[in-house]
């Protein structure tokens, strides 16, 4: 199977159900709450029927539940609603909030949708009243206004400098302001009661710094206003303003300046370093200052040459000067071409529709996207109506998409919103909060075995670990011990039981729904079907009574109560990669305020996101024993984005524990986020923490070297590397090339089946670094990608009508021709490292990410051949996909021979079937067995309750491999950006 085996988890203890949910359940409003409202009325009208978004803004007396009322002046009828309960008598409709969004504090607010049908004219509703109190009338109040006239956003600072932050505030009646609070990186460091509002922030060290104002009116109604600006430890140059808007076939300016007194003259030079051609400086390309004129600004011009693209270029202007730290405007073209409406938006706004519609099934009640629409499905994971960090990435992706077409961006933030309600961990769900946790002792030792069949393993204190250099610079930036990461997989519909029932609440979890739960523990060969599905917080209720729960199947001596989780890096990067371009694009329609609380919690993540840098117990690298020398400082780091990186400890705090992956596979990589997060990236999404940019710009050289060193003489990418040969800190065979110390593996993490085989693997990691060559021009990936789209396209075959093939699964040999630790330099060509295309497919997910790399390449390639080349192939498969659609998607049918192993019994001889090791017994929630000599479905006897199981039976039964249509919500979403992707940068077609 291709797609199956993509995730392996391998952590070190505990396991457990958690969610980080409120549970909430409507009641009657409080007599005494004052209601004030402010209600907003939103609709994507698409002639005959309309999706009515309404934003509940609660400007009163916090609420513990909600009823919306309003109605329609024509025929509007209520299809289906979410996000609340909806119901419509005649003109009038009536919304009550749903379980989970009932509590609204003073400021909150809340939207809710429904999709309705209608003819002739569809005017906006005008009266609205929650808990039967008018709003948007003339007493109801109204947030106030703020924004920050100085300092501005991305500005630069000298060391020790004095930053004063001036605000203008303002409020409708009957709401007036009453003082405006000034906060650093989210302290209260000051407040103003009287205009003009200022604060000054004296003395700063160096660092990046986000400032904010609060306005609060005498109605307790909240506005706020935010910039980020970076304090440097020596003399500055002072460009104002950092982002410019340049008239197509016209000009604008910025002006530059010193922070301080130079000892000699100084020139400073301004040049395009990045982005589109088309913009040019025009006047005061270099600007002397001398020890006089330092502090009086002086003009650079831009130019944006007139064209016919149809599109709104970017370009980065840099100034720069011996001894001071360059410093980036951006640079926007304001096109004055109107372009045509294009066929390929269209069609991702009918795509998107698709997806978004409830009707289709790819939400939950809660609004967290399935896996899958169907829900007979075992790849990585088990059940269709699970969901994986990967889901909530490219949701956050096709919301930013949206934002792009639209300018709606109050989806992109929702998104954000539910991601951190509930598969980010909680306070409450990390008990104890970590205060036990030991950085100089992150974690005791638990080998990784090569089969499940040699699980439980021991744990080992005398192997020592390394130190953990991020979590004390983490609890400075951010005040406690929390990890703020996703956890890889939750069972969205509770499937399994381990929500039901429970006697209170366990891990800040009180809710039946949205569990958090993992799978893969035993190795690299442990495949799906080996897996026993435990929660990811394990209070001994089920699995093994009375002998610890779960974790005795996994950890030697390893008993209940204690929690877990585990993140996967390349989702997380992928959140960060969306925020980006959902910051780039709000930007471009002046709306980057609207999306500023959600661009700042992506720079958090990003932060966290640093322990995929890390060796799984801090071992530096080049390890070849357990008895390797520990890692200290930030030695142990590889620069890398690893398989995994988990977290967790004991219920009561007693001892906690974090660990990074040994394993670092190409696929997994993302240099466009790691541009992000460094220096060179917008600041709006710096991360907080002192040593993050300079982590990530290190990052960033490292992960392009990786994908070099792994380029096959054909073009494809190679598997990765490992510190941690076997998984138990062997000797690799001799003459293993290194990366940095650590050995070339072909199949890095996961053996069954080999984790590079897969093309979906090459498709996402190159995408992302065509997006870093688009965006900066980064001359080494652009070496990898020539080569590698090369290679790709002669793999690729477009047949007539919706037929096409591309790569599906891949055979490997050779290795890289020499081993590499470079910190500058560029890996020697593989002459000796092949790859064969074994079996060609037409996977659409897959297809849409082959797609959008070929798409950006092309895009910033222009009219050379081989990007004129990767333009056509993007086209053709974006083509042919669209002769595939049906009411819910674009899909293919699907073959999957596979499914014979859901009764496999497990056999010494070939180690395949679910192991149990001898002695355990327990039980499912359900009451399913776990005991040796179970079977996949025999610990999952739902499944045979499937409307789709027959035909798995008839294939048990000697019939042939059953076939199926699947819904994948990330390949779903994928071919949807394609779409977006295509339309904006190739309007014309």
């Amino acid at each position: 199977m291709r797609r199956g085996h993509r995730w392996r988890r391998l952590t070190a203890l505990g396991a457990g159900v958690l969610l980080a949910l409120s549970g909430l359940v409507a009641v009657a409003q409080s007599a005494s709450a004052a209601v004030q409202c402010q209600v907003d009325y939103a609709k994507n009208d698409w002639g005959s029927g309309f999706t009515a978004n309404v934003t509940i803004n609660n400007l009163g007396d916090p609420l513990t539940g909600w009823t919306l009322r309003y109605a329609y002046a024509g025929n509007q009828r209520l299809q289906s609603g979410w996000n609340g309960n909806w119901a419509q008598s005649g003109p009038n409709v009536t919304v009550t909030n749903a379980p989970y969004n009932g509590n609204l504090a003073t400021g909150a607010s809340t939207t809710t949708s429904a999709n309705f049908s209608y003819s002739g004219t569809n005017a906006n509703p005008t009266a609205f009243s929650v808990n039967d109190v008018p709003c948007n009338g003339a007493n109801a109040n109204t947030p106030p206004t703020v924004s920050i006239t100085s300092p501005t956003n991305g500005q630069q600072f000298p060391v020790g400098a004095n930053v004063t932050v001036n605000a203008t505030a303002s409020d409708a009646a009957p709401g007036s302001v009453s003082t405006v609070e000034f906060f650093r990186d989210g302290l209260l460091v000051g407040s103003d009661t009287t205009a003009p509002y200022s604060f000054t922030h004296t003395s700063l060290p160096a660092g990046s710094y986000t400032l904010q104002a609060r306005a609060t009116d005498n109605q307790g109604a909240t506005g706020t206003a935010q910039v980020a600006i970076v304090v440097n430890s020596g003399p500055t140059l002072v460009v104002s303003p950092a982002a410019v808007s340049v008239p197509e076939g016209a000009t604008a300016n910025y002006t530059v300046r010193l922070s301080a007194a130079p000892s000699g003259n100084v020139t400073v030079t301004s040049a395009r370093t990045a982005g589109d051609t088309d913009i040019t400086v025009s006047a005061g390309a270099s600007r002397t200052f001398s020890t006089t004129n330092w502090n009086t600004p002086q003009t650079v011009t831009l130019a944006a040459a007139e064209d016919a693209d149809q599109t709104a270029g970017q370009a980065t202007v840099t100034a720069s000067a011996t001894g001071y730290p360059s410093v980036a405007v951006t640079a926007t073209e304001s096109d004055n071409d109107a372009p045509p409406v294009s066929s390929y938006i269209d069609e991702f706004t009918a795509q998107y529709n698709k997806i978004k519609a409830p009707a289709n099934g790819y939400f939950s009640a809660e609004g967290v996207p399935y896996h899958t629409i169907e829900t007979l499905l075992v790849e990585a994971p088990d059940h269709g109506h699970e969901t994986t960090s990967e889901a909530f990435s490219f949701w956050l992706w096709l919301e930013a998409q949206h934002g792009r077409i639209t300018e709606d961006w109050a989806p992109f933030n929702q998104a954000w919103n539910v991601m951190e309600q509930y598969i980010i961990p909680s306070a409450a769900g990390q008990p104890g909060g970590q205060a036990s946790y030991n950085p100089n002792d992150p974690a005791d030792y638990a080998p990784e075995a090569g089969q499940p069949s040699q699980y439980p393993v021991p744990l080992s204190s005398s192997v020592a670990a390394g130190q953990d250099p991020l979590a004390n610079e983490l609890q400075q930036a951010y005040g406690n011990r929390n990890m703020y990461s996703m956890h890889w997989l939750l069972d969205v519909d509770d499937v399994y039981g381990y929500g039901r029932n429970r006697p209170g609440a366990e891990c800040g979890d009180n809710t039946q729904r949205v569990t958090y739960i993992n799978t893969y523990q035993r190795g690299p060969q442990e495949s799906v079907w080996e897996t026993v599905p435990h929660p990811s917080c394990d209070t001994g209720r089920f699995g093994q009574p009375g002998g610890g729960g779960y974790p005795p199947l996994f950890i030697q001596g390893s008993t209940a109560n204690q929690w877990r989780y585990t993140a996967a890096p390349d989702a997380d990067a992928r959140a960060v990669q969306a925020a980006y371009w959902a910051l780039v694009w709000a930007t471009e329609q002046g709306n980057q305020s609207q999306i500023s609380a959600t661009v700042t919690k992506a720079a958090k993540m990003g932060d966290y996101l640093r322990y995929a840098f890390y060796d799984k117990y801090f071992k530096n690298p080049g390890c070849t024993s357990p008895s390797c020398p520990a890692g200290s400082g930030k030695s142990s780091s590889a620069y890398l984005l690893n398989w995994y990186f988990a977290w967790g400890g004991d219920m009561s705090d007693a001892w906690s524990w974090r660990i990074g992956s040994s394993h670092n596979h190409g696929g997994y990589q993302n240099p466009l986020a790691a541009w992000v997060l460094s220096p060179a990236g917008p600041a709006a999404l710096r991360p907080r923490s002192s040593t993050a940019a300079a982590d990530w710009q290190q990052s960033l050289t490292r992960q392009v070297q990786f994908y070099t060193w792994l380029q096959s003489a054909e073009g494809a990418i190679a598997g990765g590397a490992t510190n941690s040969w076997g998984g138990a800190y062997g000797t690799p065979p001799a003459g293993t090339p290194t990366f940095f110390g650590m050995a070339y593996d072909e199949k890095p993490v996961y053996h069954d089946p080999p984790s590079n085989q897969w093309f979906g693997f090459q498709a996402w990691g190159v995408q992302r670094l065509a997006e870093l060559y688009y965006v900066t021009g980064n001359t080494q990936a652009k070496a990898v990608l020539d080569k590698w789209v090369n290679w790709a396209i002669s793999q690729t075959t477009l047949g007539t009508g919706s037929s096409f093939q591309i790569p599906n699964e891949m055979d490997w040999s050779g290795a890289p021709s020499a081993s590499f630790s470079s910190t500058t330099g560029t890996p020697a060509a593989n002459p000796g490292l092949h790859v064969t295309v074994r079996n060609k497919g037409n996977d659409v997910g897959i297809a849409a990410a082959f797609a959008r790399t070929l798409i950006y390449y092309a895009a910033k390639e222009g009219n050379t051949a081989l990007g004129t080349q990767a333009k056509n192939t993007a086209k053709g498969l974006l083509d042919r996909m669209l002769m595939l659609k049906e009411s819910k998607g674009i899909t293919v049918t699907e073959t999957r021979a596979d499914y014979n192993r859901f009764d496999d019994v497990w056999s010494s001889s070939n180690q395949q079937g679910l192991y149990i090791p001898s002695g355990y017994s327990g039980t499912m929630p359900n009451g399913d067995t776990i005991r040796p000599g179970s079977t996949f479905i025999g610990i999952r006897s739902f499944l045979r309750d499937d409307p789709e199981w027959p035909k798995v039976q008839s294939y048990l039964d000697g019939g042939a491999a059953p076939t199926f249509v699947y819904h994948r919500f990330w390949a779903q979403a994928d071919i949807a950006m394609a779409l977006a992707d295509y339309g904006s940068l190739f309007p014309s077609g």
